[in-house]
């Protein structure tokens, strides 16, 4: 079960008028079938600072961008944050629709975020930097 806790502070975020639309049906599409991902994702994209395509930095985390991060245990990883069509663990490309990619989304390089699991441990990762390299034109 994925909880929010009202008492811990949250990062401010910014995401992008194109995929703000785009991700706020996707939430709603699986409201059904996951919803307290739904939820989340719909929590996040809800605190979130909606701004034109152009105005979003390359250093902020949106749809197709690379990603770097460590965890609370120091461990580094890099991923890709895409659409659950295009979601391969394996190949590090996790979906928007999981909770590590719904709490990545709209963050910048520097940024902390608390988030919980689907086996209800809570995590802490930091954005070390975020990368746009051979991502689609279309994406950005």
């Amino acid at each position: 079960m994925i909880t929010v806790d009202a008492n811990i502070s949250k990062p401010e975020i910014r995401i992008a008028q194109s995929e703000y639309e785009r991700l706020v049906g996707l939430a709603n599409a699986v409201s059904d079938r996951e919803p307290e991902l739904s939820d989340f994702l719909l929590s996040e994209l809800e605190r979130a600072e909606v701004v034109p395509d152009t105005q979003l930095g390359d250093d902020t985390i949106r749809m197709g961008a690379g990603v770097r991060y460590v965890t609370e245990t120091g461990a580094v990883r890099d991923v890709v944050l895409v659409y659950p069509g295009e979601a391969d663990i394996s190949a590090g490309k996790i979906s928007i629709l999981t909770p590590i990619g719904a709490a990545l989304i709209g963050l910048s390089s520097g940024q902390s975020i608390d988030w919980q699991a689907r086996d209800g441990r809570n995590h802490r990762l930091t954005v070390k930097s975020v990368h746009f390299s051979g991502v689609d034109s279309q994406v950005r």
